[in-house]
């Protein structure tokens, strides 16, 4: 049986493939891994190593630390006094319409914002 965290970043890949409109075939080329390996990655089968989830998160167009969370390899933002800060940062992240870059510079003044 497949590892819940496996299954979620296989999940979490296989959304974004389809939403970008990529073939599996297409995606593996962009990340430079074989269509078999992302294939067993998407159903759950087999954990990415960091290089990988950064070539697919490029290929994507996808922050590489929305993969890294699925993954819990890095902590979501705590909530502020004033609210949901992980709302806002996993919106920006989840926001297929904005670019890897345009979503860090997002996030960057975000966290700007709430520390001063």
């Amino acid at each position: 049986m497949a590892d819940e965290h496996f299954a979620d970043i296989g999940a979490f890949i296989k959304e974004h493939r389809r939403r970008s409109q990529l073939s599996l075939r297409r995606l593996a080329a962009l990340a430079n891994v074989s269509d078999s390996y992302l294939s067993q990655i998407e159903r759950g089968l087999y954990r990415p190593s960091a290089d990988i989830v950064l070539a697919l998160a490029k290929a994507l167009n996808v922050s590489a630390t929305a993969f890294y969370e699925r993954l819990g390899l890095l902590e979501t933002a705590e909530p502020t006094e004033g609210g949901a800060a992980g709302g806002v940062e996993a919106a920006i992240e989840a926001d297929p319409q904005l670019s890897g870059d345009q979503k860090a510079a997002l996030l960057q003044m975000y966290r700007a914002l709430l520390t001063s």
